[in-house]
């Protein structure tokens, strides 16, 4: 296994412990946490680009690591009602239809390429922000006045990203019936 698998494997390790700390209202310890998750999605693709360590399963263990995290951290915290629910709701939505999507294409024998759009990069930098500004306002009140903003351009952002894949999926499948 390379260092950034491992460091992948770690983020994913770090999911529950997340988890925990925000069931038991330790809004710091899963601050601190999710801090640590976040540096290392940094880490891992950095280092696999310059120890030339890419891999298939980085791959995907990779996105599979966000998804866990973020999903994870919408529904706890929109549970605990610190998210509202109509953008946990978007937020997964998109997940789900990313997963739809790829389980189609590879049902369909459409070759399945894991490569996040710029678009979907920033989804993910801006819900990953989300989740983090909501945990530090508990620490830091002054962060309160721009939450409001931050969920309206991470739902406009998870939306347009959501559209872009279902878009290039259906360029995918047209090429493909024009080339049959």
């Amino acid at each position: 296994m390379t260092i950034p698998n491992l460091i992948t494997t770690l983020r994913i390790i770090l999911v529950p412990i997340f988890v925990i700390y925000l069931i038991n209202d330790h809004s710091l310890g899963a601050l601190a946490v999710f801090m640590v998750a976040g540096l290392s999605d940094g880490a891992d693709g950095f280092l696999a680009r310059l120890l030339d360590q890419k891999s298939t399963l980085g791959a995907w263990l990779d996105p599979m690591a966000d998804k866990l995290l973020l999903v994870a951290a919408f529904i706890i915290l929109a549970v605990r009602e610190f998210i509202p629910n109509w953008l946990t709701v978007i937020v997964i939505t998109r997940d789900v239809l990313i997963l739809l999507g790829v389980v189609f294409l590879f049902l369909t024998h459409h070759e399945v390429r894991i490569r996040p759009s710029l678009l979907s990069k920033i989804t993910t930098c801006l819900q990953m922000g989300t989740v983090f500004w909501v945990l530090a306002k508990e620490s830091v009140g002054f962060l309160s006045v721009l939450v409001p903003g931050i969920y309206w351009v991470t739902a406009l952002f998870t939306v347009a990203s959501g559209l872009d894949y279902m878009r290039t999926w259906f360029v995918m499948m047209s090429e493909r019936s024009d080339a049959a």
